[in-house]
């Protein structure tokens, strides 16, 4: 009977700490901003193409070794 309440008050507090957070706006809950379009699309260009350029710059760097 006592876990139970236990249970219950963790619970509620836990449900009650959870609806602090802003839901229901898109973006919100994304480590950037994305109302500015233009360092939204810098930040894509550089997040991708440094993945993409990686491997050339390690071919080339083995290359000249």
């Amino acid at each position: 009977m006592i876990a139970r309440q236990i249970i219950r008050n963790v619970m509620t507090s836990a449900v009650r700490a959870a609806h602090h957070q802003s839901g229901g706006i898109p973006g919100s809950n994304l480590p950037f901003s994305i109302t500015n379009r233009y360092k939204l699309t810098a930040y894509f260009i550089l997040f991708f193409g440094s993945g993409f350029a990686l491997p050339f710059i390690a071919v080339r760097y083995q290359m000249l070794k």
